[in-house]
Formats: structure tokens, C-alpha cells, sequence
């Protein structure tokens, strides 16, 4: 590997840090939640982990025993000292490699591979902060998934950190090593293309890029982060190492000649340095192939605290647990690891104070979604007409969320499970309205017909004169709109088709669909605002749904600007508000609907007019069961005289 090149000054180091607070969308909620509980009782219990002076310290290191020294000796300690005090000076030098194991520094590849080296770091100080920025290059061995380390020397300041050097002591320095590359499964690149009027590049048949192998395994490729953090944990104490956790003891490295004090239980520890990983995100990460010759590197040293430093830890250990091995009894799946990207993501790149705003709204916005459902449920299961519904409008919605629900999946790796899990049970609940507003039927279709089978749509009784009028809206307000929104979608899917690149002609069918959802979706809920209008009222409305409805769009159109997800998606969340504030209004100028029944049974124009109906009705058939009557009796009286 060649010689690592000093990036120009005015490169400043990525910042991958974010205000920590908690949390995203609902479905993820208990998921994040847990994963804090866990980490945070693992920390606190016993309040045994680390004490700064309750417990007595191994003694100064100058007064060390080995095994053959005392009676009783321990392996591992039972605690440990810091084995430098606060306030010492140190200097870090840091060397990159292919190798675990590594020549004398004084080789000369060696020091051409050092990219990093700082005098006098004060130890504890929470001011003393070093950054550097390098350019790595790679060679063929590390582009052909090879490893390449960091080696991380930690010394007294002035002392030897070569151990292979005479003179060289234990207790002045150290060394910790890091693996910069990582491996992942390898990412799915997806080529889009021209259909129509592209170049033989933009129209190959190559599609995409394979993740796996032929008999279906992932392939393991090497992944590089620019960013290299390294917090030097300050404050620690003695730490009762036999009862820390596994994510904490992994980054404390024990004095190596084995010393102990006289009880032979206890001993000493170098400082502590974390390369805190928890703020890396998989999309943040380049993947090294044979065309990366080189990527930068920015190292920050920086302080923290040992109380940052467990919560850190624990939860970064935590995280790539779940994703690694998800446990199905909690809820977690093979998504787990993308949903704990997104929140990081979240944290990351969402200005605190709307993040802050999210997290508070977030349980609002879980109460008022299942407050929707079931109300809006309950109002189908009740309702015993059609007036005021548009099944058209349902027929259509059913289609419009069943074509964005393919549209989420075609672009799954830019969308989070809990829209995809909202998108399918908006399509479950409009489906079972349908069945509730009309009897649905699979019926023979004539013959020569091209499929075997046709699905009609019947009443479910016979209709009223105000359900006789709702249909007849419908209709007309349909007419009207297909007059608009045909023209509009032969025109988009045109001007896709030309200049647009697509996976496929699937792709592109689905695409177009959701574009013009999207686009001008909002015109499907314009029947029902115009039946309202034509009816001159709104009491056939589910108003609790609607009222919790409004509430979630406004949380809807927060989450549209911190959870991943399509563009286009983002952007119909702001559509709904101009219908529901149209409605809002409709309720406000058709307050009173002169139609409706009161509690004695009184009023209600409708109901008036129909019963006179009906009493004409039977008026009718009374006269003809007269008339019939007195025929009868004319026709016997006749046949009695030609009788007699």
C-alpha cells in the first residue's frame, strides 16, 4: 500500500454527530424503546460497574505483584485502576496496514503509512480535541476485499512506542487496533433506462447489478467510512471489571504483564479508547472495488465521558446484535437493521428542534391513527345507507393505494416497513367498505367474452329518493373528472416515457400509475366534497374519523420531512390538507341539515316528501282494489240474472 497523502488544509473533518434524542415513528417506537431499556439496566444495576472513590483502588502500580509474588491470584481482575492519572501528557500516533501484525516502526513502509501523529494530548482535558485529514489509497489486495487496519499507539509523552525496540516499557504505552474496512452484504444497484429513443448504453439489457450469488447467497463485499472517530474516555475510576458488560470490556485494555496488587485480585488498566462507531450509517459508506483507488479519512480525537462512553457503547452493541441476529418473539425481523439505520439517520441529519417536536407528537400520532381506525370502522359497521357515499370514490382509492403500495415496494430499499405497513391496511379497510356499501358478485360473462368471469356490483336494497340522489352526484361528479384527470395522465405518462429512465416496462407502468396519484390523486376526493355540495350537507360524514384524521395529516406532514421515503410519497402528504380543510369548511356552512330526523321524529324534508309518496301510493292501490271489488261484484250480479 501506498504512502497516504495529507488532504488539503481547508478540508475540514465530516461531522457525524447529532443531538440524542428519542424517537421516530410509531411502529418503531417500542422497538428503540427496548433497545435503551435493555442497555440502560444493564448500566445501573447494582451500581457496581465504576466508583471514583468508594471503592479502594489496586494501589499505585510502582507497589505491583505478579502470580509467584502472592497466594491467592486472579486471572481477571476483580478491579482495576487507571494505570495513568489525569492530567497525564500522551502522544498517539496511528499506522495503517493489511496486517495484525506489524514490522518495527522503524521500517520504511511503516512510516510512510502513518497518517497520524499528535504530542502532548492531555489526558481528562475536555478542551483537547485533534483532527487530521488523510487520503488513503488502496491496493489490489485491499480492492479485492482485503483487510486494512489501524494501529493506534498510546504512550507517555516521549516514551518509546515501538515494543520491538530496546527499552521499550509496558507501562508507558499501548496499542489498540481497528479494522477500517467493513464487510456487508453487498448492496443492490439497480440501472434504469430509456424505453423509448435512448442510446444502445441507455437501452442495454443489463438491468441490474447482482447482490447475490447464483444459488442465492449474499455476496460479502468490503464497504470504507470516511470518518474515524476516537474518544479518549476521561473520569473513569476504579471499575469493578468482573461485572461489566461485554460491549464495555471489549474496549478496555488490561495491564499485559498480568501485576496485581498484594490481594492478588485486583489490577490495572490502560486509558480508554473507543472508536465510537454508533453515528456510521451503511449509506454514508463507499464500497472498494477494483475502480476506488483511493478514499479520504478524517480522525478525530476527541474526550468524553464514561457515562457517554456506556451509553454509547451499549447501544451500538445492541443495534448490530438485533440487525445481526433479529429475535422474531420481540417483535424483530430481517428489516430491524435498516429500521435502526433510519433511526440514527434520523438523528443525524433532522435539526434538533423538529427532531424534538417528532419525538413529542409521535405518541399523539399513534393514539389518533387507532382512534381513526376505529372510529371509522365502527361508523361502516353502523351505517344503514348510502347517502352521502361515493362508491366510486372507494373503488378508486382501492386502486390508487393498491398502485403506490407496488410503488413502495419497487423502491423497498428507500422505504421504511411502517409505510408500507400503513399503505396495506388502508388497502384492507377501503376493500371491506366496498362489501359494506354494495353486494359484490362474481358472475359468468356471455359468451365469447375474453375472461370467463366479471365482478358486478349490486344494491344492497332498494334506494331511498336521498341514496337515488347520491348516485346520480356520483355519476355526475365523475363525468367531470375523468374529463380532467385522463387527459392529464396520458400527457405525464408521454413525457415519462421520453425522457424518463425505468427499470423495466413494469416499472414504468407503476411509476406513471403513482405519479399520477400522486399528482393529482386529491381529484378522487373531490366527488365526495361534491356530493356534500349538491346535498347541502355533511351529516353522513364520519366526523370523529375525519377529526382524527386532520390531526394526523398535520403529524403526517412533520414525518413527511424527517422518515425516508419516496419524494413522491413526501409530497401527497401535503395534499390531503387542502381536501380536509375544504371539508372542515363544508361542516362549518352545512351545519344544520334540514333533512335529518330529529330525536322526537320530527322534521326532515326527505322523510315528508317520501311518506307522501308512499301515501299516494297506497292511495292508488286502494282505488284499484275498489274498482277491482266493485267489477267483481257487477260481473255476479250479471251472471245471477242470466240465470234466473
Amino acid at each position: 500500500m501506498s504512502a497516504p497523502q495529507r488532504a488539503p488544509q481547508g478540508a475540514a473533518p465530516a461531522q457525524e454527530q447529532g443531538g440524542f434524542m428519542d424517537n421516530i415513528r410509531p411502529a418503531i417506537h417500542a422497538i428503540l424503546i427496548f433497545f435503551a431499556a435493555q442497555s440502560i439496566f444493564k448500566l445501573f444495576t447494582g451500581d457496581s460497574a465504576t466508583n471514583s472513590g468508594a471503592s479502594p483502588a489496586a494501589g499505585s502500580f510502582e507497589e505491583r505483584y505478579y502470580r509467584h509474588d502472592v497466594d491467592e491470584y486472579l486471572y481477571l481482575p476483580e478491579k482495576i485502576s487507571p494505570l495513568w492519572p489525569e492530567g497525564t501528557l500522551m502522544d498517539m500516533s496511528i499506522y495503517l496496514s493489511e496486517g495484525v501484525v506489524l514490522p518495527p516502526l522503524s521500517h520504511p513502509t511503516i512510516k510512510e503509512n502513518l497518517v497520524f501523529s499528535e504530542k502532548n494530548i492531555k489526558l481528562g482535558d475536555w478542551d483537547e480535541k485533534r483532527s487530521v485529514a488523510v487520503d488513503v489509497p488502496f491496493s489490489p489486495r485491499v480492492q479485492s476485499n482485503g483487510t486494512l487496519f489501524a494501529h493506534i499507539f498510546l504512550a507517555k509523552h516521549g516514551a518509546e512506542m515501538d515494543p520491538q525496540v530496546d527499552g521499550f516499557d509496558p507501562a508507558n504505552s499501548f496499542r489498540t487496533v481497528k479494522l477500517l474496512t467493513r464487510y456487508y452484504p453487498k448492496k443492490k444497484v439497480v440501472k434504469t433506462k430509456k424505453l423509448i429513443g435512448g442510446s444502445e448504453e441507455e437501452t442495454g439489457k443489463d438491468e441490474e447489478i447482482p447482490a447475490t450469488t447464483p444459488d442465492g447467497k449474499p455476496i460479502i463485499t468490503s464497504y470504507w467510512h470516511s470518518n474515524l472517530t476516537l474518544n479518549i474516555v476521561g473520569d473513569n475510576g476504579v471499575l469493578q471489571y468482573n461485572t461489566l458488560t461485554v460491549p464495555l470490556q471489549q474496549h478496555i485494555a488490561l495491564e499485559p504483564t498480568g501485576a496485581r496488587d498484594k490481594s492478588g485480585r485486583n489490577g490495572w488498566y490502560y486509558p480508554i479508547v473507543y472508536p465510537n462507531e454508533f453515528w456510521l450509517l451503511r449509506d454514508h459508506m463507499v464500497e472498494i472495488n477494483s475502480t476506488v483507488k483511493s478514499l479520504p479519512l478524517y480522525i478525530d480525537v476527541t474526550p468524553t465521558s464514561f457515562f457517554k462512553f456506556q451509553i454509547t457503547s451499549s447501544m451500538d452493541f445492541s443495534f448490530k446484535q438485533s440487525a445481526a441476529n433479529p429475535n422474531t418473539a420481540l417483535g424483530q425481523s430481517a428489516s430491524t437493521g435498516a429500521e435502526l439505520e433510519e433511526f440514527k439517520r434520523v438523528l443525524i441529519e433532522t435539526n434538533v428542534y423538529l427532531l424534538g417536536t417528532t419525538a413529542i407528537v409521535s405518541l399523539l400520532h399513534t393514539i389518533f391513527e387507532m382512534l381513526a381506525f376505529k372510529n371509522d370502522i365502527s361508523h361502516w359497521r353502523n351505517k344503514k345507507d348510502n347517502v352521502g357515499v361515493s362508491v366510486r370514490t372507494i373503488l378508486a382509492n382501492v386502486f390508487m393505494q393498491t398502485v403506490i403500495f407496488l410503488y413502495l415496494l419497487d423502491n423497498s430499499d428507500g422505504t421504511s416497513w411502517m409505510i408500507l405497513f400503513g399503505q396495506g391496511f388502508g388497502i384492507l379497510l377501503e376493500a371491506w367498505k366496498i362489501t359494506r356499501t354494495v353486494d359484490v358478485k362474481i358472475l359468468p360473462t356471455p359468451d365469447g367474452s375474453l375472461l370467463p368471469f366479471r365482478i358486478a356490483f349490486e344494491d344492497k336494497h332498494k334506494l331511498s329518493q336521498l341514496e337515488k340522489e347520491t348516485k346520480a352526484y356520483d355519476e355526475e361528479a365523475f363525468k367531470y373528472l375523468y374529463w380532467v384527470a385522463v387527459p392529464l395522465l396520458l400527457a405525464y405518462a408521454v413525457y415519462s416515457l421520453l425522457y424518463d429512465t425505468h427499470k423495466s416496462w413494469y416499472s414504468f407502468i407503476i411509476t406513471t400509475l403513482v405519479g399520477s396519484v400522486y399528482a393529482y390523486g386529491f381529484l378522487m376526493m373531490v366527488p365526495s366534497l361534491y356530493i356534500n355540495y349538491k346535498l347541502k350537507s355533511v351529516a353522513h360524514m364520519p366526523r370523529k374519523t375525519m377529526i382524527y384524521k386532520l390531526l394526523n395529516t398535520f403529524i403526517d406532514d412533520l414525518f413527511a420531512f424527517t422518515i425516508k421515503m419516496p419524494t413522491l410519497h413526501r409530497l401527497a402528504t401535503l395534499r390531503d390538507d387542502v381536501i380536509y380543510f375544504i371539508a372542515l369548511y363544508q361542516s362549518w356552512i352545512y351545519r344544520v341539515d334540514k333533512r335529518r330526523i330529529n330525536e322526537f321524529g320530527q322534521g326532515g324534508e326527505d322523510g315528508d316528501a317520501e311518506k307522501k309518496e308512499e301515501s299516494g301510493e297506497e292511495k292508488k292501490e286502494e282505488d284499484v282494489a275498489d274498482v277491482v271489488a266493485a267489477s267483481g261484484a257487477e260481473a255476479t250480479k250479471e251472471t245471477g240474472t242470466k240465470r234466473r
